[in-house]
């Protein structure tokens, strides 16, 4: 039965976005095309928990109409152990930082979100700014407990040998004390950031997203559905095109 009730939630998830996407491609600032806005900065995008590059495929869209030059961060489903993600997007940023001159922006959801900003901790030096979505920064484990489960029955799949998960020492050992302490830690002043947050989010509880280092935004929606959302495109747009506006070309590359 838990199983059933987990498919048809699941089912339930997906209907939700997929109703979202008509709405979104129908608003008339998202559709608004402004191609010297981003000046070529930038992007790269972090799925969230269970999702791929492609979940994010309308947010790169929107910002290459603008712009920008969006990059996905390339660790597939996002499901694999913490320090291990977070050193694939730490040298994700080398790359594109490498190939656009400038420092890069790291806009994430959920998941995503705070393993960004565990990579712009690590290396504020390629990192122009920060975007969280729905991002339980202040306690990654305070997600629901739906959620938490299926993150430790990974990490049982992992200890039986299956590779690419997360393992216990994402959520005890030294590598959860290590992400959780660089996790509290304070982005430093070269790294603006934004935390949208929703109040009616069933997945992060929203006072956990509330970064203390960021600009923290409400916006109405779902967990899931928050790409989707014209809200969060209206609450991002005039805060990264005051990031591309800045010299922020990498100090080595200078």
């Amino acid at each position: 039965m838990r199983a059933l009730k987990r498919v048809a939630e699941t089912e339930q998830t997906l209907l939700v976005m997929l109703s979202m996407v008509p709405r979104l491609l129908r608003d008339a600032d998202w559709r608004r095309r402004s191609p010297d806005e981003g000046a070529g900065l930038g992007v790269l995008l972090v799925p969230g928990f269970g999702f791929g590059d492609r979940s994010l495929a309308l947010a790169a869209a929107w910002l290459r109409a603008r712009g920008y030059r969006p990059a996905p961060a390339r660790i597939g489903f996002n499901v694999g152990c913490t320090s291990e993600l977070v050193d694939r997007i730490e040298r994700r940023l080398e790359e594109h930082a490498d190939l656009t001159g400038r420092r890069v922006v790291l806009l994430g959801q959920s998941r995503g979100g705070w393993l960004g900003r565990l990579a712009a901790v690590r290396r504020p030096d390629l990192v122009r700014g920060l975007v969280t979505l729905g991002s339980p920064v202040l306690n990654p484990l305070g997600a629901t407990s739906g959620v938490v489960r299926v993150a430790r029955a990974l990490a049982r799949l992992s200890a039986l040998g299956v590779p690419g998960l997360l393992d216990d020492d994402c959520f005890t050992g030294s590598c959860y004390e290590t992400n959780v302490a660089l996790l509290a830690a304070e982005l430093p002043p070269s790294v603006p950031a934004l935390a949208v947050y929703s109040r009616l989010d069933r997945v992060a509880p929203w006072h956990l997203c509330q970064d203390p280092s960021a600009e923290c935004v409400e916006i109405r929606s779902s967990h899931t559905a928050m790409g989707l959302h014209p809200d969060f495109y209206r609450v991002l747009r005039p805060r990264l095109a005051s990031w591309a506006t800045e010299d922020d070309r990498v100090p080595s590359l200078v």
